[in-house]
């Protein structure tokens, strides 16, 4: 849109609401232009103050200033045009923000909501919140420091040198010019040192930071001491203690249930019965997973270490009796505070029905990789498992509910003589980066999400 003609144009009242209400934006978004429109309102005022008085002057080829005794109109009207001219500018810019100290430079097939900044590519960014529902933003401060947020993620713009993670996760790259840019979590303060960067934080307390050039330096809590984190290395907040932290004494209730697809299915998650859901990562760094609140699911082969697998058991007997006509699974996606989604693709999981008895008989108080045999492997054997379905999340995805069904599930819970339904979660797309995407699901330990669920959809009686 080219506004340097639409200042033109507004002087003479050509526009069309829509056009002016772009302008008002613009300007006040972009202080070149607005600085060009107030020079040109400036002229156009005095011109049009001085209107009767020009064709004389243009005749006599001179600008001579006219005496106050014979032509007073002339100067009271410029004088006139002046205050006016104030007085609308002081019109136009009333409510403009504070001083823009940062540029959202890419936003594409982003979707916002409780924003209370602009969030079209390209606007001026005051201090205030930007709240990120799908996508990827990238923001460039005045400092020179570029941030891209990725969905879901809220971050609070506070200065061209400093910003806040609310939630979500961030990569920075920081040039020497913003040397001392700072990025704050609720429990940590990340202030750069020349480098390049990422900081996540979750609704759960977590804050981590994983420096990937350079170096940072970082506060946590009441902490007078800071630690040096450099290239290669990352820092992993106390989880326990920041999420007793964010809860403090009030419960939390668990949000509702899924909304059912009619009234003849039957929900099960794995906190019913005998179900249960852990996940396990290559190495048991952390020890057995069945109490935490999320399983996390990751397939690399440039960090051996960093795999990871979920598993899920189900108690069909609070099922009707009657075989199964249909079935499907629901997860809830959360994040993980772990990696990047910028630094992954879009991914494709698998989910497999355990149909060996002995590796199906998997417990949570102590499943590990080290103990998981079969379930573990890099080639899931047909004996050990078979595959019933797949489903994608796509990079930058909101932590919305993932629903998988397919022929072959509902085939497979039809045969479950032990009465209990044994599947593993595999991610099958690999990563570029070391610290790409640790994809995470509410377990049925989490606070608030719901656990994993399938729902029976039964053959009547006969």
């Amino acid at each position: 849109m080219n506004f340097h003609d639409h200042i033109d144009r507004s002087f003479d009242g050509q526009l069309s609401p829509e056009e002016w209400e772009a302008l008002q934006q613009a300007v006040i978004d972009d202080p070149e232009l607005c600085r060009e429109y107030v020079e040109k309102r400036w002229i156009h005022a005095l011109l049009e103050a001085e209107s009767d008085s020009l064709p004389a002057l243009l005749e006599e080829k001179q600008w001579v200033r006219p005496a106050p005794s014979t032509k007073p109109l002339a100067w009271i009207a410029a004088a006139a045009g002046i205050v006016l001219f104030g007085a609308s500018l002081v019109l136009f810019f009333h409510g403009r923000p504070a001083p823009v100290v940062a540029t959202l430079i890419e936003a594409e097939n982003c979707r916002w909501a409780g924003s209370d900044l602009p969030t079209v590519e390209g606007a001026g960014l005051s201090a205030g919140t930007l709240a990120l529902t799908e996508g990827m933003a990238t923001i460039r401060f005045a400092s020179g420091a570029t941030v891209t947020l990725e969905a879901p993620g809220v971050l609070e713009v506070e200065s061209a040198m400093k910003c806040r993670l609310v939630e979500g996760s961030v990569v920075a790259d920081v040039p020497e010019s913003a040397h001392g840019f700072t990025i704050d979590t609720a429990h940590m303060e990340v202030i750069d040192l020349g480098t390049r960067f990422g900081v996540t934080t979750t609704p759960l307390g977590n804050s981590n930071v994983f420096v990937f050039e350079g170096e940072v330096k970082v506060k946590q809590g009441d902490s007078p001491e800071a630690k040096h984190v450099f290239a290669g290395d990352s820092l992993v907040g106390d989880v326990g203690s920041q999420a007793d932290t964010a809860h403090g004494d009030q419960e939390v209730r668990r949000s509702e249930s899924v909304p059912s697809p009619g009234d003849d299915w039957t929900p099960i998650s794995t906190a019913i019965g005998r179900g249960s859901d852990a996940y396990v990562r290559r190495g048991d760094s952390h020890g057995p997973t069945g109490g935490h609140p999320l399983l996390m699911v990751k397939h690399t082969e440039l960090a051996a270490n960093n795999e990871r697998r979920a598993f899920l058991t189900f108690d069909l007997a609070a099922v009707p009796t009657g075989a199964p006509r249909d079935a499907k699974l629901t997860l809830k996606m959360e994040s993980s505070g772990l990696g990047f989604s910028s630094l992954v693709p879009d991914s494709r999981f698998a989910v497999y029905g355990l149909v060996d008895e002995n590796a199906a008989n998997w417990n949570e108080k102590d499943l590990l990789w080290s103990n998981g045999g079969p379930l573990v492997e890099d080639t899931i054997s047909q004996a050990t498992a078979r595959r019933l379905a797949s489903f994608e999340i796509r990079k930058g995805a909101p932590n919305g509910l993932v629903e998988v069904a397919s022929d072959e599930l509902t085939a497979f819970l039809q045969n479950r003589p032990d009465g209990l339904a044994h599947l593993m979660i595999v991610r099958e797309t690999g990563e570029a980066d070391k610290q790409g995407l640790v994809h995470a699901f509410a377990s049925k330990e989490h606070p608030t999400a719901p656990a994993p669920t399938l729902w029976i959809q039964n053959a009547p009686l006969k």
